[in-house]
């Protein structure tokens, strides 16, 4: 007898952590729910890619029986990176290992989020569930949702990213603000509207440092071309200012005032944009330590989240899915099998949020340029992979 025999099991949080988890939980004959707050599998257009690392989101997949699908969607043409200063001046091409040891595809979430959806039994998503409070109640765990639906579980899993409900139930430590925030944007048929740029870019992937700023691009199948504009600030006004600049040259001139020193070439981008958000950057203490309840944990960003400068944080996700859901089919108890998942959990985000942080303080240096460079050509072509932005955001 399993952890979840005759259980209940409600993942909250439908992203590639807890897609993973419902997949992996069902191969195991477990009764499983997801709740999550989209309206719908169509409801919002997805970011960036990721690449999945061989040793933990491509390992999830393997033990999910999916990485024949991945390989039909991934993408092969985002195959490097370029590395420019804040002038436009390349610094350093990087390429991409796809396929061999160490190897780390990329995917678009909307193609591994639809992957993950269609390996569910029908009807294991429940839509448009915003959770709103969890509570004991006995045993049992139970999810209030916005509208006032509720629903009872035998173990409930957090799955519902950095400012997750469900964590309060787990631990009283929240994610803290790294003094990073980022400028999220797309610009559509980016060949066209932004030619310069799309040139510059090589039709993969873009990171652009200096003055303790950072702008990264990155291509997307439909033409168009995702942005993240990075600076570090503890400052308010530079938030306020961008979500009041209402139009094109509001926002051009926003650009000029928080990328003090960087060239008018990266202007278009602001223009062009069709939206753009503001996203603080949070961190988990890399030391963070609980004492397990028994029915209820966290995954992904809902236990660990930090600053996407490492390209870890959908793979970590995964690999949660993956040493969660073997010990729960393996171990009788969920008290047991929730207690071994977090030690190890624990064990490994503690060096991996250590590395993550060492490596934002590294983009967001004075001489970021020079020791980003350095470190992407330390790796000898694609030999071992570096920190990469676009791949967790």
């Amino acid at each position: 007898m399993s952890a979840v025999e005759g259980k209940k099991i409600a993942i909250v949080g439908g992203g590639p952590g807890g897609l993973t988890l419902a997949r992996l939980l069902q191969q195991g004959g477990a009764q499983v729910s997801v709740y999550e707050r989209d309206q719908s599998r169509r409801a919002r257009v997805q970011g960036s890619a990721l690449d999945l690392h061989e040793d933990s989101g491509l390992a999830a997949l393997q033990a999910a029986g999916l990485i024949d699908a991945f390989w039909v969607n991934h993408r092969p043409d985002l195959d490097s990176l370029r590395l420019t200063d804040a002038y436009g001046t390349i610094l350093h091409d990087h390429p991409r290992r796809m396929s061999g040891a160490g190897k780390r595809p990329e995917i678009e979430r909307g193609p591994l989020r639809d992957l993950l959806l269609d390996s569910l039994q029908p009807g294991t998503v429940e839509w448009d569930c915003k959770l709103d409070s969890a509570e004991m109640q006995g045993e049992q765990v139970l999810l209030r949702f916005a509208g006032g639906k509720t629903a009872l579980a035998d173990i409930a899993i957090g799955s519902d990213g950095a400012n997750s409900r469900l964590r309060e139930l787990v631990t009283t430590i929240r994610p803290e603000y790294v003094g990073v925030s980022l400028v999220e944007g797309l610009v559509p048929a980016a060949k066209q509207t932004i030619p310069e740029l799309w040139d510059l870019l090589g039709g993969s992937a873009l990171i652009a440092l200096g003055y303790e700023r950072t702008i990264g691009m990155g291509t997307k199948p439909d033409g168009s071309v995702l942005i993240y504009a990075g600076l570090k600030t503890h400052d308010d006004t530079a938030r306020q200012s961008l979500e009041e600049a209402s139009s094109p040259d509001q926002r051009v001139a926003w650009f000029h005032t928080n990328f003090e020193g960087w060239s008018e070439l990266w202007e278009p981008l602001f223009r062009e944009a069709v939206s753009m958000v503001w996203r603080p950057l949070l961190v988990c203490p890399s030391n963070q330590h609980w004492e397990p309840k028994p029915n209820v944990t966290l995954v992904g960003d809902a236990a660990h989240v930090m600053p996407p400068y490492a390209g870890e944080g959908v793979n970590m996700a995964m690999l949660d899915a993956l040493v969660l859901s073997k010990f729960l089919l393996g171990e009788k108890t969920s008290s047991g099998a929730i207690a071994m998942y977090e030690e190890e959990m624990f064990a490994r985000m503690r060096h991996m949020t250590a590395d993550t942080m060492a490596n934002t303080e590294m983009f967001y240096a004075p001489d970021a340029s020079n020791r980003v460079v350095a470190l992407f050509r330390s790796f000898g072509g694609a030999e071992a992979a570096p920190p990469n932005e676009f791949s967790s955001l």
